[in-house]
């Protein structure tokens, strides 16, 4: 071998160098299992019945001081007073604005409350049985193909057992998921089936943060603001509605909660 051959790159080794495009792809591919593992592990433990309890105990304490330290806006509804007239009644708030609706519940008055049947759900099932309020899980937004599968049936039904029971409900009017705002069939087929009136309401805090990334723009209400509480008109729909009525109504509540919403702030003196 010459001494230039000896100062020749070795093109064999270069071409299996670590550097190569194949082996890129594969780093990349472990690090996105790794990635994985990692996120299945940390939800596996934020998701533990411990942990439930603790962040549970945790936003149970948080909301109990934003109770105590608002002021309630003038020209608020009576929410004990609409409730305890109404009652047992359906009512009815949007996503995102759903954080303060323990506190609008007259104590004296059983209620219970309808959440989803995710693990992410305990935490909130835990928060309103500190609360005193029971809960049905399961999704009531959509009532035919998907309800059957996401226990939307079996909700609507356990719900109806407990309004005739006595009990009220406190339910989400949209969709998880779906477009926010908008209400969904469930709601309306509950107020069919059972008979009861549903109570579009409103309750938000003039000091509150905005979680602008979430699909319903969720809102943390904050300690030491001005509490605005809108409780619209009831709204009824026949035991015979067809699914034209069924849709007017839809269409109407959606209408009714938004103006909820829209007044709430106005009273909070919240500003686009």
């Amino acid at each position: 071998m010459s001494f230039a051959e000896t100062m020749t790159p070795d093109r064999s080794h270069a071409a299996a160098s670590p550097s190569r495009p194949q082996d890129k792809a594969a780093r990349k591919g472990w690090a996105k299992r790794v990635s994985a593992r990692l996120r299945r592990w940390r939800r596996g433990v934020l998701r533990s019945p411990a942990a439930t309890r603790v962040f549970g105990r945790a936003i149970y304490g948080a909301l109990r001081l934003v109770e105590a330290t608002q002021r309630v806006a003038p020209g608020s509804s009576d929410a004990r007073a609409h409730l305890s007239s109404q009652h047992p009644a359906i009512v009815a708030l949007w996503h995102g604005q759903h954080l303060l609706a323990p506190l609008l519940r007259p104590r004296e008055l059983p209620y219970v409350a309808l959440l989803s049947r995710n693990a992410d759900a305990a935490v909130n099932a835990d928060v309103v049985a500190r609360f005193g309020i029971e809960t049905v899980r399961g999704s009531g937004g959509r009532v035919r193909e998907a309800a059957s599968r996401k226990g939307g049936v079996a909700a609507l039904i356990a719900l109806r057992r407990a309004l005739s029971r006595g009990f009220g409900v406190c339910m989400i009017a949209d969709v998880p998921k779906g477009t926010p705002r908008d209400a969904g069939l469930g709601i309306v087929t509950l107020a069919r089936i059972s008979g009861r009136p549903i109570l579009p309401s409103a309750a938000v805090t003039s000091r509150r943060l905005v979680l602008a990334s979430t699909w319903d723009r969720t809102t943390l209400p904050l300690p030491f603001g001005r509490l605005a509480v809108v409780v619209g008109a009831p709204i009824l729909v026949p035991e015979d509605a067809d699914a034209a009525l069924l849709e007017e109504k839809r269409l109407a509540l959606t209408a009714a909660l938004e103006a909820a919403n829209v007044e709430a702030e106005r009273l909070a003196d919240i500003r686009p």
